[in-house]
């Protein structure tokens, strides 16, 4: 490595130039130019401070980067691979992170891990890889099985094969991170949300790479790369109206023999009072304040989202967690109308309650799960819609209940605030994502113009 002890540091410039407010860090060393641009002043002053530092102590500084030798990374065969980053990484987060959110880190490393490799001969196919990562690799120690013996060669192959996490560094490397979130296993334009979040995590892996000194700076912020634009509103032509939600709900009851009828109290849940689904899947009888005449309460404690059994807590695909977006024992309060109120009432009388006081369980007690929770959904959209409804996007989940009814209450004039407390969201989440007219509302709104047109 050559070096130079010959260092000149230069004030902050701002970039005024620029369309986004930027700031430039400039010195010398051995007489070559050197520059580097941050998004804020006081992250380009930290990184001056650090220079300066650095050239204070007496410490060489790098030709090529222009950096002190504390701030260069790692030799390549000294520092960890990418792989063994990665476990680290996951291992570290685990105890921090939700069996969701477990997955979806684990997800993301399963869409680059097997791109950030050598070219090295006997390389395993994508979905051995995948396999091998998903179910052993990126487990912690503690919670791995054995390893089947039919990926005992994709596991040695990838650890040989794995980058150095130092060759991130380079934007050849990091674009092609980049570029492997942006696909789905299959090869294909993976969703725009789904490249979001994926990218969210590569960028906080790079985060922790530079403050634990592995890495000099994170690359991302030196390459060019287009995010897909996702859509954070509420599509329209997801959401039911009134007459709609209550065909569904009468078509769900007739789902089957008994398994449809069990879930129509869950599903108007979702409707009448905009509960999540985690959410529907922890409410317990004591939860659930009936009146016989008259308006209800619910009062929500906990949830319970599902996700993969080897990433939760319990080792069951849900685990109990607090509400989202609020402290662990904060509740939230949700008045509830008279037909849910009787719905549920009706519920309970005909199927009572767990042991624990959990009201939706299947005829064994057992969990629904989303897979069936959907079949059944689908089989009264197949019921309850014209042959065009059944070909849209219209309830196409059963989530999208839950967009229509908080877009009901917007669209009946209850105020703002009042909505996002009840759905268990911020005012400013409420009128980006929710505020929209449901279906068959246009003529209304077209005929409110018109009136006021005519004045």
């Amino acid at each position: 490595m050559n070096t130079s002890y010959d260092v000149k540091f230069w004030e902050t410039r701002r970039n005024s130039a620029s369309k986004t407010p930027s700031y430039t860090v400039r010195w010398t060393v051995g007489g070559l130019a050197k520059s580097k641009t941050f998004r804020t002043k006081a992250l380009a002053d930290s990184f001056l401070s650090d220079l300066r530092q650095a050239a204070k102590r007496g410490e060489a500084f790098d030709l090529k980067t222009g950096l002190p030798e504390s701030m260069l990374a790692p030799a390549r065969n000294e520092g960890p691979t990418f792989l063994t980053f990665s476990q680290s990484y996951l291992a570290g987060r685990w105890v921090h992170l939700s069996a969701l959110s477990r997955e979806a880190v684990a997800y993301a490393l399963l869409s680059m891990l097997p791109m950030l490799v050598k070219d090295i001969p006997n390389r395993p196919e994508d979905d051995d890889l995948r396999a091998v990562l998903r179910t052993y690799a990126l487990l912690p120690e503690s919670r791995r099985s054995e390893l089947p013996k039919q990926l005992e060669k994709a596991l040695g192959w990838l650890e040989k094969a794995s980058l150095p996490l130092a060759d991130l560094a380079e934007p050849r490397v990091i674009r092609l991170a980049l570029d492997s979130i942006a696909l789905t296993f299959a090869g294909k334009s993976a969703a725009a949300t789904t490249v979001r979040r994926k990218r969210a995590i590569l960028h906080h892996m790079m985060e922790s790479a530079v403050e634990l000194r592995l890495l000099p700076s994170n690359p991302l912020h030196a390459v060019k790369w287009k995010r897909p634009v996702a859509a954070d509103a509420v599509d329209p032509g997801t959401v039911v109206n009134p007459a709609q939600a209550r065909a569904l709900l009468d078509a769900v009851g007739r789902v089957g023999r008994t398994r449809g009828r069990r879930m129509v109290a869950m599903f108007a849940c979702m409707y009448y009072a905009a509960l999540r689904s985690e959410e529907v899947a922890a409410l317990r009888r004591q939860n659930c304040h009936l009146p016989e005449e008259g308006w209800g309460v619910i009062t929500l404690e906990r949830a319970r989202p599902q996700a993969n059994k080897r990433w939760s807590d319990s080792g069951e695909s849900h685990d109990e967690r607090g509400l989202k977006h609020r402290a662990v024992k904060e509740t939230r309060t949700i008045p509830i109308p008279p037909v849910l109120v009787a719905l549920l009432r009706a519920h309970i009388d005909e199927y009572g309650a767990a042991a624990d006081g959990r009201l939706f369980r299947t005829g064994q007690g057992s969990r629904y799960s989303a897979s069936a929770c959907s079949q059944v959904w689908q089989e009264a959209r197949r019921l309850a819609f014209t042959p065009e409804q059944l070909v849209s996007r219209l309830a196409a989940r059963p989530y999208d209940l839950r967009h229509a009814a908080v877009s009901l209450w917007l669209n009946a004039g209850v105020p703002a605030p009042e909505v996002a407390k009840r759905a268990g969201h911020s005012v400013d989440v409420l009128l980006k994502v929710y505020a929209k007219c449901i279906d068959g509302h246009q003529s209304r709104a077209n005929g409110q113009i018109d009136h006021a047109l005519d004045e």
